[in-house]
């Protein structure tokens, strides 16, 4: 079986989550409480990584992330995964860096999209998911439209990420804030689904809440973790 390497700290409540359920789906496809998985966690600062993404130091971003991963394949990881959306901005200049295939969270969340047969989707995650254009080009290049909140309700929702999400606060009043923005963006806008970019979301938002597709990345990448593990 092959061993997962995984970029975590980005945040922590999303390495515990990848690590957990990676684990209980391993054991559910293996049919056994008593295996485990041999995987590699390497925790960094996601605190470090916006800062230097707010100075729009992109060179030092992948010069760390790009370490990150590397420390991965040395330590024997046959792949790798960064376990947030965040840093997937520059996950085509790391992976020309480093030997060991990684595993895009945007590009397995376009294939879940095309799966669905969604045509206009809509994406919320910290600010510089939503500001950059790394996670729309796959979707473009397939005839999907991706649809951003506006300048406030981005930042309200940046702000509740980072503030709460990101430290394990998960607070009644933000989830009924982000509702009213998924709903404003299904009035307004027409999405048929909203793209939960950020792995911490589906602690405030689960898939039973809307009404419209909602596409976790967290469990689309997962899943995909899961099926390499299992690779011959």
């Amino acid at each position: 079986m092959k061993k997962v390497g995984i970029v975590g700290g980005i945040g922590p409540e999303a390495t515990v989550d990848y690590y957990q359920t990676i684990i209980s789906k391993f054991q559910e496809k293996i049919g056994s409480k008593e295996e485990l998985p041999e995987l590699y966690i390497n925790s960094i600062n996601m605190y470090k990584m916006f800062r230097l993404l707010m100075n729009g130091q992109t060179e030092e971003v992948i010069h760390y992330l790009t370490d990150a991963v590397q420390k991965l394949e040395s330590a024997g990881a046959d792949f790798v995964v960064m376990c947030g959306n965040t840093p997937h901005i520059v996950f085509d200049q790391i992976q020309q860096q480093v030997q060991v295939p990684m595993i895009s969270i945007v590009e397995e969340t376009c294939l879940k999209a095309q799966e669905l047969s969604l045509e206009k989707i809509g994406l919320i995650g910290t600010k510089f998911t939503m500001e950059n254009d790394f996670f729309q080009k796959p979707f473009v290049s397939h005839n999907i439209e991706i649809v951003v909140p506006n300048q406030s309700e981005q930042e309200y929702i940046h702000r509740k990420i980072v503030e709460e999400l990101e430290n394990g606060i998960v607070n009644k009043e933000t989830k009924e804030g982000f509702f009213t923005i998924i709903n404003q963006m299904i009035n307004r806008d027409g999405i048929q689904g909203i793209i939960l970019g950020c792995t911490e979301l589906p602690m405030l938002i689960k898939n039973e809440d809307l009404t419209i597709h909602t596409l976790n990345t967290a469990e689309i990448h997962i899943n995909k973790i899961i099926d390499i593990i299992f690779e011959d």
